[in-house]
C-alpha cells in the first residue's frame, strides 16, 4: 500500500475540506440509472460475466482521479491520497443468508483483473465466516450488488463525526425501460472531499468507459 500526505494548507479544496471536516461532516450520496445495455451485450457476446465486467469499469473510473482514491489517518490527523484503490466485493451464501466481504486487487490488465477477481469470488463461497479485515485493507473501496432488486434509492448512514473518505458503492438489478436496459448505482463519497460535480463525474466517465469498451470488444 503506498500513498501521498495531501498538504492541507494548499489542497484545492482546502476550504471545503475544513468546513466539512469541523462544522459540518456529512457525506453525499447520489443515485442514478445506468445504461448498461451493450455492456450486458458486450458479456453474452464474448461469454463473460456481465457483473466482473462492470467492477473492472467502475474501480477504472475510481482510480482515474485522485479525489475518489482519499484516505484519513486519524492517529496523525493526515489527509492522504491512495496510489490505487481496490474493491471489497461480496458473496451471498443462500444457505445461511449472510455475506463474505472478498478483498480483490485492481490490475489495469482487463484479463488479469477478470482472472483474479473471479478466483477471489470462488475462493469466497467455500466459506461462511464474515472474514471482514479493514485494517489490513485500508485502500480497499467497498463495491456491494445489491441483486435482488432494481431499486430506486439507497442509503448509506456512518457514525456522526466519523472521517472516512473512500467511495462506497451500490448497485442493483438491471431492467427495461423503453428498450434499454438501465441499472441503479448509488455513489456515497465524503463532502470534505467531494462535492456534486465530483459525484456526477463517476456516472459520466463510467458511461464513457462503458462505450469505449464495447465498442473495443466487438
Amino acid at each position: 500500500m503506498e500513498y501521498k500526505v495531501i498538504d492541507k494548507e494548499t489542497y484545492y479544496r482546502k476550504g471545503v475540506y475544513r468546513h466539512f471536516t469541523e462544522d459540518c461532516k456529512c457525506s453525499v450520496s447520489m443515485t442514478a440509472r445506468v445504461d448498461v445495455t451493450e455492456l450486458v451485450s458486450s458479456a453474452k457476446r464474448r461469454g463473460t460475466k456481465f457483473y466482473i465486467d462492470f467492477l473492472y469499469l467502475l474501480t477504472k473510473v475510481l482510480n482515474s482521479r485522485d479525489d475518489y482514491k482519499m484516505g484519513y489517518l486519524w492517529q496523525s490527523d493526515e489527509l492522504i491520497c491512495y496510489d490505487v484503490i481496490n474493491p471489497t466485493q461480496y458473496v451471498f451464501h443462500d444457505d445461511t443468508q449472510t455475506c463474505t466481504p472478498v478483498y480483490s486487487r485492481y490490475y489495469e490488465d482487463y484479463g488479469t483483473f477478470c482472472r483474479c477477481a473471479s478466483e477471489d469470488l470462488e475462493k469466497a463461497k467455500q466459506t461462511r465466516e464474515y472474514l471482514l479485515d479493514a485494517a489490513n485493507h485500508p485502500n480497499w473501496f467497498d463495491a456491494s450488488y445489491i441483486s435482488w432488486l432494481s431499486y430506486d434509492s439507497v442509503n448509506v448512514e456512518l457514525p456522526d463525526g466519523y472521517l472516512y473518505f473512500l467511495p462506497i458503492v451500490n448497485w442493483g438489478r438491471y431492467r427495461e425501460e423503453n428498450g434499454r436496459l438501465m441499472m441503479p448505482l448509488t455513489v456515497r463519497l465524503n463532502h470534505a472531499t467531494a462535492d456534486g460535480f465530483l459525484l456526477a463525474n463517476v456516472y459520466r466517465m463510467l458511461e464513457k468507459e462503458i462505450k469505449d469498451f464495447t465498442e473495443n470488444n466487438k
